[in-house]
């Protein structure tokens, strides 16, 4: 197998692990209040993310055109790494979201117990 082989392979790794890290430092900083980075950190991971399923929609044009793809271990866990940056970028939009009310509430629970007071 050539190393050219490999290479669309790793790119996607790469990315893929590059927007799963931005999804759970999200998900980190949304649980410390920082949404701002929060949001920008997903903003991030989409970017990666859309990145990655371009090398992907890429190789699948090649096989549509009838250029075959070479299936190997390795193309086959950048795929796992693509499914879960998917999966992960999702999630951190939910967590962050979920911290966002939670914080809120927090919030707003400490403004009435001072008007009770």
């Amino acid at each position: 197998m050539r190393e050219e082989d490999y290479q669309v392979s790793f790119e996607i790794i790469a990315t893929a692990g590059d927007s799963k890290g931005y999804s759970m430092d999200a998900i980190c900083d949304a649980r410390e209040g920082k949404f701002d980075s929060a949001n920008e950190k997903i903003n991030d991971a989409n970017k990666r993310l859309l990145k990655a399923h371009e090398l992907q929609t890429d190789m699948i044009a090649q096989e549509a055109g009838g250029d075959p793809v070479q299936v190997n271990i390795i193309l086959i866990h950048s795929q796992d790494h693509l499914t879960m940056a998917n999966v992960a970028e999702e999630l951190a939009e939910e967590m962050v979201s979920l911290y966002k009310t939670i914080y809120d509430m927090k919030a707003e629970i400490e403004e009435l117990k001072k008007k009770i007071k």
